[in-house]
């Protein structure tokens, strides 16, 4: 689970053509995965690469084209280039001279997109690389000094590109809300979404923080819940359900047992919960020919009874009573704001596979835009008339 593509960095390589990017990359692999020569503009599409790089762990690279790139089909390049830093942990800036308008280009789309990044000073078997470093201390941000085509100064880049990350591990996914004892009730459907004889990922997720809490889980299918509790004999601390089943569940549940949902504790690990909640009030002012997008931080098959294809338009369209345009984006890129910035309400799926950084972005681009973005979980709660209940033990 650890090294799945919701919790590997992804570190952006950027610069002016020519400057040694893909030589960067390849020594930093220690492996020829880009193309490599003294024509500028060789590298036409970003270039993915996914290795262990110690002590970060999982990561994949991304060697993007020249952002100085010319030309008509340049620009469309340079366009699908800057679209892959919405997908960056952190970035690295390769550079061989002083700072001119194109690294200062790439200096502010990280600020503006809140990427961590440190400047790379290539080339040094050829320049004076003190000259340079004096030029970009201004920006305070970690300055490496390499030659990537005689593979030296790459010791510490490791570290360095560490202690940029963020670490998604600080916010917690329900140990919070439990002590050691208590006892946890998962109610876990039969999800048609997840591979045969597997639990998808949130699930497994919150199994692993109620064992490592010490205490007590018990993972039930719904028909078997009101059973458990009348029988097991310990007040439950916790239940945790499914949003789909939740209109089930919150008749078994006692109402002074906490009660919350997988998508909601992932709205909170992954993503901002208070916007996603506030945001789901824009329901209320939805008319017809509004724009809502259905957005997906996966690529999947859809499904007969897709929730978020299917069910959440369905059970929108009956609450609001208007004629709807649902738009669908789904997959680790995001859409160009052209396709999106006449949406009146996003509503974004759980973001199992991605991480809380990835997911971040997309929320810090919708608010920059003023468009409501919510989730699943919380759309389906609000919808159902539980959602009051459902964010209680967060929210306190």
């Amino acid at each position: 689970m650890i090294a799945s593509g919701g919790f590997r960095k992804y570190i952006a390589i950027t610069g002016k053509r020519n400057v040694g990017k893909s030589s960067f990359m390849n020594a930093l692999i220690g492996q020829e995965v880009s193309i490599v020569s003294n024509v500028a503009g060789t590298t036409t599409d970003p270039v993915f690469k996914s290795m262990e790089l110690s002590p970060v762990g999982p990561v994949t690279l991304i060697d993007t084209p020249g952002l100085d790139d010319i030309g008509e089909l340049g620009i469309k390049r340079i366009k699908k280039a800057k679209k892959t830093l919405y997908r960056a942990d952190c970035g690295i800036l390769i550079v061989d001279n002083k700072p001119g308008d194109f690294e200062e280009q790439i200096i502010n789309l990280f600020k503006e997109l809140e990427i961590p990044y440190l400047i790379v000073i290539n080339k040094i078997d050829k320049i004076d690389p003190e000259k340079i470093e004096k030029a970009y201390k201004k920006y305070n941000v970690p300055i490496i000094k390499v030659s990537a085509l005689k593979k030296s100064g790459f010791e510490d880049i490791g570290e360095k590109i560490n202690s940029l990350l963020p670490k998604d591990d600080e916010i917690p996914y329900l140990s919070d809300l439990i002590d050691g004892g208590d006892l946890v009730i998962l109610v876990v459907p039969i999800d048609l979404g997840a591979p045969k004889g597997r639990l998808i990922m949130p699930q497994v997720h919150a199994i692993r923080e109620g064992l490592d809490r010490e205490s007590l889980v018990l993972v039930v299918k719904e028909r078997e819940l009101r059973y458990a509790i009348e029988n097991i004999g310990i007040k439950p601390r916790l239940v945790v359900t499914d949003s789909q089943s939740v209109m089930k569940v919150v008749s078994d549940v006692p109402d002074d047992v906490d009660l919350t949902t997988f998508s909601i504790l992932e709205s909170r690990y992954r993503g901002d919960l208070e916007y996603f909640v506030e945001s789901v009030k824009a329901i209320e002012n939805l008319s017809d020919g509004d724009t809502v997008i259905i957005m997906e931080g996966c690529t999947h098959r859809p499904l007969t009874e897709d929730i978020g294809r299917v069910k959440i338009p369905r059970w929108l369209t009956n609450h609001t009573g208007a004629a709807l345009n649902f738009k669908v984006w789904a997959g680790v890129d995001l859409p160009e704001l052209s396709e999106i910035e006449d949406a009146k309400l996003v509503i974004h799926c759980g973001g199992c596979v991605m991480n809380r950084n990835n997911m971040m972005r997309r929320v810090r681009m919708f608010k920059r835009l003023d468009i409501p973005m919510t989730n699943y979980g919380v759309i389906i709660s609000y919808l159902h008339g539980v959602l009051d209940r459902a964010i209680k033990p967060l929210m306190r």
